[in-house]
């Protein structure tokens, strides 16, 4: 696994890699600021309305705030996710064949399922973060806990993305995607670092690409 974080790191800093991640961050910041706009007022309401059991006012407003940017923020990391799961693929066939010569594309992820794998995530993602967010304030548990929200939304869609393109079988697959939960978890600590957040989508796509190539190197 050390050797896959290794390469990982060597890709991601790199002039291709460095060029797709400024693009795919500006399309989801502009997505993402256009959702918040068009749906802020709903969102201030339904936060209004989850913190509403706190007695003291100036509590609530301390609370709602800091949820909305939470939140606006959460969307900008899905929006991301989303819109780098759909545009990755080229970038992942010519990072293959610079590490892997011998690795032999078999075929394409399914944009439909692509699309459907990424918003299922988010759902669940967003889901589990608006009922939950409290935890992310318990110390060591919360890193751990946002840690861990932050890897469902890469998790599957990045293995869909990248066995797509070079496996067909899903028992092998699953052998070589085993411990994919803390690969995900440590591509999503990037989400702890301002600007850098940006990196997590692309270097969990490169970290899989390493994963599920790297024994036959």
């Amino acid at each position: 696994m050390t050797q896959h974080i290794t390469k990982s790191f060597k890709d991601i800093f790199s002039k291709t890699v460095l060029l797709f991640i400024v693009k795919m961050s500006l399309v989801s910041l502009a997505i993402s600021s256009v959702l918040v706009w068009l749906f802020a007022g709903s969102l201030t309401d339904i936060i209004a309305s989850y913190l509403s059991f706190i007695p003291w006012e100036w509590a609530q407003t301390t609370g709602a705030s800091v949820a909305s940017v939470l939140i606006a923020y959460m969307l900008f990391v899905l929006t991301l996710s989303v819109v780098t799961s759909l545009m990755i693929e080229p970038l992942l066939i010519v990072l293959a064949k610079k590490h892997y010569p011998n690795a032999t594309v078999v075929g394409t992820p399914d944009l439909k399922t692509s699309l459907f794998l990424s918003l299922k995530a988010g759902g669940l993602f967003l889901g589990i973060f608006v009922f939950t967010f409290p935890l992310m304030f318990i110390p060591l548990l919360g890193a751990v806990y946002m840690l861990w929200l932050w890897s469902l939304l890469l998790k599957a869609p990045t293995i869909y993305d990248v066995s797509s393109l070079f496996i067909t079988d899903k028992k092998e697959i699953a052998d070589k995607t085993k411990k994919s939960t803390l690969l995900a978890m440590i591509a999503a600590g990037f989400n702890y670092i301002p600007i850098f957040n940006i990196f997590a989508p692309v270097f969990a796509q490169i970290l899989f690409l390493h994963k599920i190539l790297g024994e036959e190197a």
